[in-house]
């Protein structure tokens, strides 16, 4: 499988940084995907004198191992790691040679302490953008730990695994052969799940705050940002930095940036974060806030954060439908992201249910994958952009299905079909189907506050135009508000937003 010389261009510099000697040992046999995996690494060898090709025995064929001259780190690419995880391998090259991972030095710290064997294994799917946080962190983990090990799984080429396994989502993780989780998940979270979360006596004595952003998408950096420039004392609480913005897959309508992704855009803003030593707490999640004298957020650990103002910035999430069947099978043929899950459905039926712009999307992405696509509108009619409509009208593969109610998502131990109720007729009818790819909105996290924050039926907080909610002292920003519009640029710009009204609320009081 020859690289294009754009690849290679973009490899070759990359390489030229290595610093030790590494060895890709390769595990192929005679079948046309060993054969493709083997051109692939062989090219890669042949670009420095640094890398060394090697045959020998995995446990996977065809696979190849990453390891530096006579030792073994344990990570393994079970595929061929084009596309998002491109990234990954030319990452797992680079620290096996010897450069530090960019991590902080308590992750560090934390991984190494681990004194337990961890084998992971992920199953990920080459057009995942979520997929390669999960590679990029265990292989870190790998690097440094070597009582853990890492074989990345590329589904496509093991396709006879993955069904085997019922693996119907990812990125999809198994330790030590035993299910470990499913979706997104950061170096933190795989940490917290190993080790256990931080106690409440970490918390202890961190001094009061003037600004507490609570939440990390980018409602809360950029508030964090624009309260650090002021010079006063700032923290984020955040169960995972980056929110929803890190499943998006392309972003083109930031100003001034014409095209960058989610993760990237988010490492970039948490670079940003980092440079005005705003202290952020990670895998804490706020239990509720009150104002006294100050404000104090608890945590779910039982700490208690002290602030003379606090923003809520948590966001949003995708909304649920709420019908029989839909978190039973939850990445067992009920999905979210059909960039990530999309290719575990190749071949087969699928229902999206949503007739907006993302749904619509989601079924023009998934006609050129999967066998049919159902839409289920509950309108009368779509609410799409036209120009979204008339693409999908022109598929041969999609039935567009308006006026009817999702009802129940059946199967046994995996998606079997879905029903719906024709609205207009009251007619109850059953679709086999695999996959159902929900796409209907955002709900608001919200549901930890009290009643004294106003909302209004939605759940979002209703705030005035300096950010600042019912409760003096209290300012809220970004998707988890009634903002009008649901977009990371007006996200930024209420975080800002909320940071100036709490500095002046504190200069005023």
């Amino acid at each position: 499988m020859a690289l294009d010389q754009e690849i290679k261009a973009q490899l070759a510099g990359y390489l030229d940084l290595l610093e030790q000697n590494i060895v890709l040992k390769v595990s192929v046999a005679t079948d046309e995907n060993s054969q493709k995996l083997l051109e692939f690494v062989t090219e890669i060898a042949e670009m420095s004198p640094k890398i060394r090709l090697e045959q020998g025995s995995l446990s996977r064929t065809p696979s190849f191992s990453v390891e530096r001259e006579n030792e073994d780190f344990g990570i393994a690419f079970a595929g061929i790691p084009l596309g998002h995880e491109f990234t990954s391998l030319i990452l797992a090259l680079l620290q096996v040679s010897g450069r530090p991972p960019k991590i902080s030095e308590d992750i560090a710290a934390q991984i190494k302490k681990i004194s337990k064997p961890h084998h992971f294994e992920s199953y990920v799917s080459l057009t995942c953008h979520n997929c390669p946080d999960i590679v990029q962190a265990l292989n870190i983990m790998s690097v440094l730990n070597p009582n853990i090990s890492h074989t990345m799984i590329e589904g496509g080429m093991f396709k006879d695994e993955v069904e085997a396994k019922n693996i119907m989502a990812v990125p999809t993780i198994f330790e030590n052969g035993i299910l470990f989780g499913s979706g997104r998940m950061t170096i933190e979270q795989i940490i917290v799940k190993i080790v256990g979360e931080a106690d409440a006596s970490e918390f202890e004595a961190k001094d009061p705050f003037d600004v507490l952003v609570i939440g990390g998408g980018p409602a809360g950096a950029s508030a964090a940002i624009y309260a650090a420039r002021k010079g006063i004392r700032t923290g984020i609480v955040a169960d995972t930095f980056g929110g929803q913005v890190l499943e998006t897959l392309s972003i083109e309508n930031v100003i001034g940036t014409k095209y960058t992704e989610g993760p990237k855009l988010i490492a970039q803003i948490e670079e940003h974060v980092n440079e005005y030593g705003v202290d952020v707490m990670k895998q804490v999640r706020a239990k509720s806030i009150e104002k006294n004298e100050n404000v104090e957020v608890t945590l779910e650990n039982g700490a208690v954060l002290t602030t003379k103002t606090a923003i809520i910035s948590t966001g949003a999430r995708w909304r649920n439908i709420g019908v029989p069947g839909e978190q039973e099978f939850k990445n067992k043929g009920v999905a979210y992201c059909p960039h990530c899950d999309g290719p575990l459905f190749e071949g087969k039926n699928v229902a999206v249910v949503g007739g907006g712009n993302s749904g619509i999307e989601a079924a023009i992405d998934l006609a050129g994958t999967v066998k049919h696509v159902t839409v289920l509108e509950f309108m009368p009619e779509l609410k799409a952009d036209d120009v979204l409509q008339k693409r999908l009208y022109s598929l041969p593969n999609v039935t567009v299905l308006k006026n009817v109610q999702t009802k129940e998502i059946t199967g046994q131990d995996k998606v079997s079909g879905v029903t719906y109720v024709n609205r207009e007729t009251g007619e109850e009818v059953h679709v086999d189907v695999e996959g159902v790819f929900i796409l209907i909105g955002l709900a608001p996290n919200t549901e930890w506050l009290g009643d004294d924050i106003e909302r209004n039926k939605m759940g979002e907080i209703i705030t005035n135009k300096h950010g600042e909610t019912s409760v003096p002292g209290i300012f809220a920003a970004g998707d988890c508000t009634d903002s009008a519009y649901k977009q990371i640029i007006i996200s930024m710009g209420s975080g800002a937003t909320a940071a100036l009204g709490a500095f002046d609320y504190m200069i005023r009081n």
